[in-house]
């Protein structure tokens, strides 16, 4: 993977911060993020310089753990990775991993709580099958364990003190980002045959799972994505109405300021689109820039 790639130093385990070249490790964590997940990665750095590190082991673990369908033809070798992380959270030797070794030094120093990786972990199973995801509830569940979860430990690497104090904004926060990112990878998952969106919003559209998939009725698609979008929308309001965040907290936050310009780019994109809907550059700069400075401590609009 790429936070794992080998050099040709002669070492049985490969680790180049092994005689304290934390910097190193640090580095290629950083780099992982800057080429898995962009947004993220931008954020990070609007971040206090010390923590950025932690942030970035977190993101690169969310980024590793994300990617393993891309890496797999068969559930068993993924479930295998995932409990590979659940034995390195619990203590277990990373092997000189660098994004491994990252998070657990982020896990110790900051007192992240290992049970909320196992419900990410956990959660994370279902990207390694092809059922349907049964019901909005379920859907949302999916995105509390994973997205929201991950700003909400993000939070508690920048400011301990007022992090429980805005999980329910974490909560919207991260599933209107993650419901956004499922409808721009769309595509993708329809070719393999996965299925984010839930059924009983299958059927208040007037169609299934395998109709869905095979986008044979372009009206009923076109109506699922608009429900699901509506659901990503709900969540962002929901997000906007909370209270303001703390200055130190926004960095956790910031990616959320592009639901809006993504969710643009699905319905420019079309149903019977190809790839990944995307922003430009410029555009994903202006917005963090503006969210990050913004005087209500939220995403500016």
């Amino acid at each position: 993977t790429c936070c794992s790639r080998r050099t040709g130093r002669s070492r049985p385990r490969w680790s180049p911060w092994a005689d304290g070249d934390v910097s190193a490790r640090a580095a290629l964590v950083m780099q992982a993020v800057r080429e898995a997940d962009r947004d993220r990665y931008l954020a990070a750095l609007y971040a206090p310089e010390d923590r950025r590190e932690a942030l970035f082991a977190l993101y690169a673990f969310n980024a590793e753990v994300a990617g393993i369908r891309d890496r797999i033809r068969e559930a068993l070798p993924g479930e295998i990775r995932l409990q590979w992380w659940r034995d390195v959270i619990a203590g277990r030797p990373a092997d000189g991993h660098p994004a491994a070794e990252a998070l657990v030094e982020a896990i110790d120093r900051h007192g992240l709580p290992r049970a909320a990786f196992e419900n990410y972990l956990e959660a994370r199973l279902f990207d390694l099958y092809d059922d349907p995801m049964p019901t909005r509830a379920d859907l949302e569940g999916y995105c509390g364990e994973t997205a929201s979860a991950l700003i909400q430990l993000a939070s508690l690497v920048l400011d301990p003190a007022t992090a429980a104090a805005h999980g329910e904004a974490a909560g919207h926060a991260g599933c209107a980002q993650a419901i956004a990112g499922l409808l721009r990878v769309l595509p993708v998952h329809r070719r393999r045959g996965q299925c984010y969106v839930p059924q009983d919003i299958l059927a208040a559209a007037g169609t299934t799972v395998a109709d869905f998939l095979a986008t044979t009725d372009h009206e009923a698609c076109e109506r699922v994505v608009s429900a699901v979008t509506a659901l990503a929308r709900e969540h962002l309001a929901a997000f906007g109405q909370a209270a303001a965040l703390p200055p130190l907290l926004r960095p956790a936050y910031l990616p959320v300021a592009l639901v809006p310009d993504y969710l643009g780019a699905v319905a420019r994109r079309g149903v019977a689109g190809e790839g990944t809907a995307d922003i430009p550059s410029w555009k994903r700069h202006w917005r963090l820039f503006r969210a990050a400075t913004a005087a209500a401590g939220r995403p500016a609009d």
